[in-house]
C-alpha cells in the first residue's frame, strides 16, 4: 500500500505516521508514504499558495495552480497502478470502517489536504477525488484527518497488524462496538475477570462476547445498534425461508 499526501505540512504527516503500527509497517516496507509539499508547486517567489476568495467572506483559499501542477506530478510519478483520489472536506462522504476495508485494496491512495478556508473549486473539478469527511465538525486542516484514514486503512493491509484477525475482531467490524475485554490479574481492587472469561469453555466465550457486545452497543450507540438488528432479522427471515422451501421439497 502507498500513501501519497499532497499537504502544506508534509512534516506533521511524516511525523504522525512514524510511529506505533504504522511506524513498523513502513520500516518494513508494507506501506510507503510520500507527503508532497504543495508549496514546492507554486510559481510565486515566496512560495504563497492562498489568495483572497472571490465575492467576499473571511479568511484564504488555497489557489488552484499549486495544487493541480502538484497533482499532475504525482500522478505521472506513480504511473498506471491503481490509483484512489481523496479529498478531506465535510461535505464529503462520512467515513467509517466499510469505507477503511475497501480502501486497503488499492495500490496506491493519495489524500489531498486542504488548509485554509479550502481549495479552489476548479482544482476540485480538475482532480475529481472522492469527497470524505471524518465527522461533523472542522479542523484547521485535512492533514488531521488524513492520517485517521491512513491509520484505518493500515490495519486491513496483510501484514502491518500482529494478528491477521484482529481488524476484523475489533469494533465496528460486525456492526457492532467491541465487547470488555481483560487480562492478568484475575482481581483488581475488588474487581473480578468474568468467570466465563476463565472456564476454557470458547463456546459460552464466544456467546458471552456477542451477548456484551450487542449491550454495549444498544446503550452507547443505538444508531448502530438498530442498523445490526434490521440486518439480523432480515437474516433470521431469509434462513426461515430457505428451511421452509427445503421442507417443501
Amino acid at each position: 500500500m502507498n500513501f501519497h499526501v499532497m499537504t502544506l505540512f508534509p512534516e506533521m504527516i511524516t511525523a504522525w505516521m512514524g510511529g506505533s503500527i504504522t511506524g513498523r509497517a513502513l520500516k518494513k516496507g508494507i506501506l510507503t508514504l510520500n507527503a508532497v509539499d504543495i508549496r514546492d508547486y507554486t510559481l510565486d517567489k515566496n512560495r504563497r499558495v492562498d489568495d483572497y476568495i472571490y465575492g467576499g467572506g473571511s479568511g484564504m483559499l488555497m489557489a488552484a495552480e499549486p495544487v493541480v501542477r502538484c497533482y499532475d506530478d504525482l500522478k505521472k510519478k506513480i504511473g498506471s497502478g491503481s490509483c484512489r483520489v481523496l479529498y478531506m472536506t465535510p461535505r464529503g462522504r462520512q467515513f467509517d470502517g466499510s469505507m477503511a476495508r475497501a480502501l486497503s485494496h488499492n495500490e496506491n491512495i493519495i489524500f489531498l489536504c486542504g488548509h485554509y478556508e479550502g481549495i479552489d473549486e476548479r482544482a476540485i473539478e480538475y482532480i475529481r477525488p472522492v469527497e470524505v469527511s471524518i465527522g461533523d465538525f472542522i479542523l484547521t486542516g485535512g492533514e488531521i484527518a488524513a492520517v485517521m484514514m491512513m491509520d484505518a486503512i493500515s490495519r486491513f493491509v496483510p501484514g502491518v497488524l500482529g494478528s491477521p484477525d484482529s481488524a476484523f475482531t475489533e469494533s465496528f467490524s460486525d456492526g457492532l462496538l467491541e465487547y470488555p475485554q481483560y487480562t492478568r490479574p484475575e482481581e483488581f481492587r475488588g474487581m473480578r475477570v468474568p468467570p466465563v472469561l476463565l472456564s476454557g469453555d470458547h463456546k459460552k466465550i464466544d456467546e458471552w462476547r456477542m451477548a456484551e457486545a450487542v449491550a454495549v452497543t444498544r446503550e452507547r450507540r443505538p444508531d448502530l445498534y438498530k442498523v445490526w438488528l434490521e440486518k439480523e432479522q432480515r437474516k433470521k427471515k431469509k434462513s426461515h425461508k430457505k428451511r421452509k422451501k427445503r421442507n417443501e421439497i
